[in-house]
């Protein structure tokens, strides 16, 4: 059953977080995930959540992408984007 990281992100250092989302895609391929969102357009239809920056990444089931976030490459991503980001709340959920 499919997986999803949703993270919802407010970058504070825009420069720096160029070094993350340079490392990210490789680290994602790596791991069996692929982006379903990264950024873009959002827009509040319902509740009082006021989003920054969305990414929903698929990966194959909930192991596979506890794998990823574990992994050595997106430990590096990780490392790249600290002190980057004024917010970053990441969950995993099981899709359908």
């Amino acid at each position: 059953m499919p997986a999803y990281l949703i993270a919802d992100v407010k970058v504070s250092n825009p420069e720096q977080y160029l070094g993350y989302q340079a490392l990210t895609p490789a680290a994602i391929a790596a791991g069996g995930g692929e982006f379903v969102v990264r950024g873009g357009e959002a827009e509040v239809i319902e509740g009082d959540w006021i989003p920054n920056r969305v990414v929903v990444i698929r990966f194959p089931d909930m192991d596979t992408a506890r794998k990823f976030y574990d992994s050595e490459l997106y430990r590096a991503a990780r490392a790249a984007r600290a002190g980057a980001t004024e917010l970053f709340n990441m969950i995993l959920v099981q899709g359908v």
